[in-house]
């Protein structure tokens, strides 16, 4: 009996032969495999305790691998933002008692200053893993984590809860299981802005990469003061040199780093999400991408869709008993009533708990006292991100409407876009400083402008996403009807835009006041400039290490942050719900 051979080198996939896309892309996918095991054996090197700290080199030849260092953790935090995203934002959406306390918490997350966060983290990591380069990695990553993750789930939880009717009716007449639901409809449908703010938390962790790589904390009495190798500490390096060919060497490659990201990663990523807009009738011209055909062509995808449907099949079937789409499981209404009243014990419990512990340490650390100077520094700061704010959607709403109805346009302009609001603005402080000497101009006002460097994109990339975002049947509306300028944006395009422009405004007002504490104290060699506010007060106590001032400028932050979103942005966010939901 003859045997025929079989070719498993020259075939995959229901007989399928390699092809030269084939070995392309399982070639990328092994070299970016090997290069991350590499990088991540150098994250995990134990160390001796009171060793002089590593100098961060500012030879060129460094300056690649510091690059992949900066990348890799960039990575790492926004694939952790992502679970994260997904997980609380459907929690905040879906749960009823949850939403009350979730989206709240997420306001006061969002408005703590990143100084605050970091030795909180610095601290934990470390004891969690003492005398290993592991504990700073981690604590990097956590810091760069709280500069991506807010924005992200602001938009998710917002494009669940603005979710069209008929897609809620959709699943509940095809009783979809609540997994079911969330692959098949919660995030296809939120994934055009999703993908935008993941461009966008890109761009906020690029600008606090300095504060994340070169570290200080005390423990125990002890300072410990350590630089990670990453293009973070190499720019701060650059700065205290006070180096213009080095601040140029940084710039270079931070614009490498950010176009090459864009093309090999969120080009393709916008391309893929275009399928998931909701329209009768397909656009003529559609967002494109090499890399994204070549994975097409590749066998990749039909060895992932073999890999990935008995996983779903199987997560199907265990999570079908916990009820399906808006349906839950019966339970009795005093079960329910009685489950209130404990759910609600314990929030208040907690929250009464965790702020006495924090009036008693601020009360023997610092004093009541200080608080009336701290509102007026934070009224100061509040001042400029409100005219951060006005100037910011004058100009960057026509511009991001204009880059997101028009694909062959967004196609030239989104590297651009992701260029200047990736690229770290606090690499231009030191110019803007020197600006500033010369001119004569008090950072009470340049601080606005250095501030709208880093916090104006989140107005911009969600206004992008709100665009992309309409049916193009609405566009053909608008073309068939002759509507004159004035009527297609007051009828169709500001009413369509509102709710993504609701959530880029109040993740643009967080990153500002966030912004404001590298904006408000800017320094280039022996030049310092200083501006009357709340981001000055938080950077310089951070600078002494004095944590209870930093922990009160935080409150004063968080307090003002809460307010604003309490009683203007949630007003406008329950406006998008319930009048601009397509």
């Amino acid at each position: 009996m003859t045997v025929r051979p079989t070719l498993p080198i020259r075939e995959v996939l229901r007989g399928r032969r390699l092809s030269w896309v084939d070995l392309v892309v399982g070639a990328g996918i092994i070299a970016l495999l090997y290069a991350v095991v590499r990088l991540g054996q150098s994250m995990a090197v134990n160390f001796t305790p009171g060793r002089t700290p590593v100098i961060i080199s500012t030879d060129v030849a460094d300056v690649p691998y510091y690059a992949a260092r900066s990348l890799l953790r960039m990575f790492i935090a926004l694939a952790l933002s992502t679970v994260f995203t997904l997980v609380y934002g459907t929690a905040a959406a879906r749960l009823r008692r949850a939403e009350k306390v979730l989206v709240p918490i997420l306001d006061i997350l969002q408005s703590i200053p990143i100084l605050v966060f970091l030795p909180i983290a610095l601290t934990f990591f470390i004891t969690l893993f003492p005398n290993n380069l592991l504990g700073l990695e981690l604590a990097a990553i956590f810091v760069i984590f709280t500069s991506q993750a807010w924005n992200m789930t602001f938009s998710f939880y917002h494009s669940l809860i603005s979710q069209p009717t008929e897609l809620d009716e959709a699943a509940r007449m095809y009783r979809l299981t609540k997994w079911q639901r969330f692959w098949k409809l919660d995030v296809p449908s939120s994934m055009i802005g999703l993908v935008w703010n993941m461009m966008m938390s890109m761009g906020g962790g690029w600008f606090f990469l300095t504060a994340s790589e070169a570290v200080t904390v005390f423990i125990k009495g002890h300072g410990l003061s350590e630089s990670l190798p990453g293009m973070g500490s190499y720019m701060a390096a650059a700065v205290t040199h006070g180096s213009y060919t080095e601040v140029t060497i940084a710039i270079v490659v931070m614009v490498l780093l950010v176009v090459g990201t864009n093309f090999l990663v969120f080009r393709p990523l916008v391309a893929w999400s275009d399928k998931f807009r909701m329209e009768s009738s397909e656009s003529a011209e559609k967002p494109k991408s090499i890399i994204l055909n070549l994975l097409r062509r590749s066998s990749i995808r039909r060895l992932a869709g073999r890999v990935s449907r008995p996983v779903g099949r199987a997560l199907d079937r265990i999570t079908r008993p916990f009820g399906l789409a808006e349906y839950p499981l019966r339970t009795d209404v005093r079960k329910r009533h009685i489950g209130d009243i404990i759910f609600w014990s314990v929030i208040v419990g907690a929250t009464t708990t965790f702020a006495v512990i924090g009036l008693v340490y601020l009360n023997a650390h610092l004093g009541f006292t200080r608080f009336p100077s701290l509102i007026g520094f934070g009224l100061a700061t509040f001042g400029r991100v409100v005219v951060l704010l006005v100037i910011s959607t004058i100009i960057w709403v026509p511009v991001g409407v204009k880059i997101g109805m028009s694909p062959r346009l967004a196609r030239y302009a989104q590297p651009i876009v992701q260029v200047l609001a990736s690229f770290p603005a606090i690499l231009l402080f030191p110019f803007a400083t020197l600006i500033f000497i010369n001119l004569g101009i008090p950072l009470d006002y340049g601080a606005i402008v250095l501030m709208m460097l880093g916090a104006q994109w989140y107005i911009l990339f969600n206004v992008i996403a709100g665009a992309s975002s309409i049916p193009n049947d609405l566009r053909e509306m608008m073309v068939s009807m002759r509507l004159t300028r004035r009527l297609r944006w007051r009828k169709v395009i500001l009413p369509a835009i509102f709710p993504a422009y609701v959530t880029g405004g109040i993740t643009a007002a967080g990153g500002a006041w966030n912004a404001s504490i590298v904006a408000e104290l800017v320094s280039w060699h022996h030049h310092t400039l200083n501006a009357f506010g709340l981001g000055n007060y938080i950077a310089t106590a951070s600078a002494q290490g004095k944590f209870a001032l930093l922990i009160a400028g935080g409150i004063v932050m968080s307090a003002f942050v809460v307010v604003v979103n309490r009683l203007f942005w949630r007003r406008l966010y329950r406006m998008a719900e319930s009048r601009f939901t397509l």
